[in-house]
């Protein structure tokens, strides 16, 4: 066996680093310097990142339709038998995981392609997943023997070649790095118990950081998977203060470093954001229900060019920005339809920009109505995870009725059963049969196995043929979302009431259950930059805008970006009245969201 002198070096060195550094020191002081330092201003100001999740899931780039492909793996060991059945049918039955390896090629990998797709999506900074939790690396670890890409698979350092690009085309590029792995060998997460950590996080995970950290320098690290341990257990504190003597003031990390952690940007994940102005925030989230590239989602799971707008404008207006997700398939392109909302959102950004970059959230950020949806659901059987249940309504903070007429086959005293994440109640033949209120459960990054929800159950006797009139009501709070109504017999177990016992009407001809949604809809958001207002409008007002603002000074100058025009406009009755009847069709410059600059407002 041929030994490379220099990379024994090389990892001698980053072990005595490590020992170095890892001499008792003061844990809360270390926090306390972290809490103090100032975020840098360029993150503040650029609102815009692209994630990209990209590896060995990307071969198969399969999972059910509300599920990240990039848990492929996670899948697997669950004995998830759609992945599982998809794995031997394509793969055959010996085919493991690590089978995947040289089969992820990257063939069409362009890192200057990417970066300058990234450079016209209006993105200030680059975050690519170095490891995810399989724990293959995208860069040749010294730690990762034949389990990175340049020992199998590509034969070619990802991290490198595009750290290179996105740096040249002048963005920041940041890195995700998975504290723990699924598979390690002194560690397995989510299989060994979870405060037996030590050893790996001492003897591989802390060198490994180091060497990717002190090889590539990002801007950026998005530490991930830590929400089983403490930030004591990750050694958190030591790592980002040594990351960031070694980046300098331009550094920043985010908020996932494990129980006790303080400082970073927030990163809520498939939610509809956060109002939070004192601190950096960016929503995270792809194009579609997943990360990792899923073949399976349907077309109507990606955002169109009018809601991925709408959605970032929110984020920025509620003083935080968005790091947009890309999943590569495994030969490195990019899906066309990502390509093509990030170009759409780009060109967008190049026409309202000055009301988005660098901007501030305004004392009132958005304006809102109430927004209701009905369709016909067979049942309740239903697994959201973070997503909303229909189009135009929120991820988060919504609620669901379903009404209709409930008939048993064979009269019996039944027990109901709810298993719901957050607030439910269970109404037959007019009388509450379960109440679940809401209570606060402990909502963290964890996405894929946070079934947080509680089981609640109550009984009703249910005479053979009669229509019984229910109803069902659900209350969703934050982050996951699920629902699901179980019954129970003397001549069966706990089963889904099927949606064969479920008619729309007392006639009962018709099957399923009445459902309507309802939140509430942003239609238009403020943001501030300097002296300058800016309202930017989801719905193009035909004659007039009215803006429920404090009075502008008698200067203040109105103009639609994207034009020349100087708008009329009057203050009334507590609103600023903007004459916008002198705009034609041909005239406007977007179809999906309108931004409107006050001059000498502020």
């Amino acid at each position: 066996m041929k030994i490379n002198i220099k990379q024994i070096i090389i990892s001698v060195l980053l072990l005595v680093t490590f020992a170095a550094s890892a001499q008792p020191q003061n844990e809360a002081e270390l926090w306390d310097k972290i809490e103090k330092r100032a975020y840098p201003q360029w993150f503040t100001d650029a609102k815009l990142g692209i994630f990209i999740h990209w590896g060995l899931y990307s071969v198969p780039a399969y999972g059910s339709k509300e599920s990240y492909g990039e848990w492929y793996l996670r899948g697997l060991q669950m004995g998830d038998s759609l992945r599982t059945s998809f794995m031997k049918n394509n793969y055959g039955s010996q085919f493991t995981y690590n089978d995947f390896a040289p089969l992820f090629k990257a063939e069409l990998f362009n890192p200057d392609e990417w970066a300058s797709l990234f450079k016209k999506s209006g993105a200030g900074y680059v975050v690519m997943v170095s490891k995810h939790h399989d724990g293959y690396c995208l860069w040749p670890s010294k730690f990762s023997r034949n389990w990175n890409s340049m020992d199998i698979g590509p034969k070619r350092d990802l991290v490198g070649e595009l750290t290179q690009s996105v740096k040249a085309s002048g963005l920041k590029m940041g890195l995700y790095y998975s504290l723990p792995e699924w598979n390690h060998p002194l560690h397995r997460w989510y299989t060994d118990p979870h405060d037996s950590i030590k050893t790996y996080v001492e003897n591989y995970m802390i060198p490994q950081f180091k060497e990717l950290v002190s090889t590539y320098k990002p801007s950026v690290i998005f530490a991930d998977g830590e929400w089983f341990n403490s930030a004591t257990q990750w050694h958190s504190a030591e790592l980002i203060n040594w990351y960031y003597q070694l980046a300098g003031n331009e550094a920043i990390v985010n908020d996932r470093w494990g129980s006790g952690s303080k400082g970073g940007f927030l990163t809520p994940e498939y939610s509809s954001g956060i109002k939070e102005k004192s601190r950096p925030w960016a929503e995270v989230r792809g194009l579609g229900r997943s990360f990792g590239l899923n073949r399976n989602e349907n077309l109507d799971a990606y955002m169109t060019e009018k809601e991925l707008i709408q959605f970032f404008v929110k984020a920025v207006a509620n003083g935080g920005g968005m790091i947009l997700n890309v999943g590569p398939g495994a030969d490195g392109q990019i899906p066309l339809l990502q390509q093509e909302r990030l170009i759409q959102l780009g060109n967008w950004l190049k026409t309202n920009g000055e009301a988005i970059y660098g901007s501030k959230a305004f004392e009132k950020s958005e304006e809102e109505k109430p927004f209701s949806i009905s369709r016909t659901d067979s049942g309740i059987n239903f697994n959201w995870v973070r997503n909303s249940p229909e189009k135009g309504i929120r991820e988060d903070h919504f609620t669901a009725e379903w009404t209709g007429y409930l008939v048993a086959e064979k009269t019996d005293e039944f027990v109901f059963e709810l298993d719901a994440d957050d607030g439910a109640q269970v109404w037959i033949d007019n009388e509450l049969v379960i109440d679940q209120n809401y209570t606060a459960a402990d909502k963290n990054s964890e996405v894929m196995n946070a079934r947080t929800g509680r089981k609640t159950s109550g009984k009703k006797t249910l005479q053979a043929g009669k229509a019984y009139p229910v109803r069902i009501n659900y209350q969703e709070n934050i982050q996951n979302a699920h629902i699901q109504l179980f019954w129970s017999g003397k001549d069966f177990g706990k089963q889904l009431i099927s949606d064969k016992y479920f008619y729309q009407d007392k006639e009962l001809t018709r099957k399923g259950l009445n459902a309507r949604y309802h939140s509430m809809q942003t239609y238009l958001c403020y943001t501030q930059n300097q002296s300058k207002l800016y309202a930017i409008s989801f719905e193009w007002p035909d004659k007039q805008l009215a803006l429920e603002i404090p009075r502008p000074s008698a200067n203040a100058v109105v103009t639609l970006l994207g034009t020349d025009k100087k708008l009329p406009w009057k203050y009334a009755g507590g609103k600023l009245l903007i004459n916008t009847s002198g705009i034609k069709y041909g005239e406007l410059p977007s179809t999906v969201a309108w931004t409107f600059k006050i001059e000498s407002y502020l």
